[in-house]
């Protein structure tokens, strides 16, 4: 393998992550991955795995890479975001120059109740901040 391996491996998992030491200082030279603990990013907690005990070490690298994903998935969001402003103009495009009748049967209920929900919520959201600045 090129380059040394990381001490801890994350796999990340639906809210969080498990994490494991990485070992390769053993005597068959193998990849060994131990898991030391469970990370829940909704609440922030750091349960170690069984009845281990976290060092300052593993404590401080499992906060580390948690500051790393949230900030990442902070950018995800940004960007699914802005891919849905390009998903509703091409939207409206394939709704005027592509769709056919039975297509925008199956669909037009379904776009205009979400679309209403979402101009409401932005039209309360931004009168919210209006009030506040």
């Amino acid at each position: 393998m090129a380059g040394e391996l990381p001490d801890y491996y994350f796999r990340v998992r639906e809210n969080g992550a498990l994490v494991f030491r990485v070992d390769t200082e053993n005597r068959q030279r193998r990849i060994e991955m131990d898991q030391i603990a469970v990370i829940n990013m909704r609440n922030g907690e750091i349960k170690p795995h069984g009845d281990r005990t976290l060092s300052a070490p593993d404590l401080e690298r499992i906060k580390e890479w948690m500051e790393e994903r949230a900030q990442v998935l902070a950018l995800r969001d940004m960007d699914d975001i802005h891919r849905a402003i390009d998903y509703l103009n091409i939207t409206t495009q394939w709704v005027q120059s592509k769709a056919s009748d039975e297509q925008l049967d199956e669909v037009t209920d379904a776009l205009l109740l979400g679309m209403h929900d979402l101009r409401s919520t932005l039209v309360r959201k931004k009168a919210d901040r209006l009030m506040k600045g």
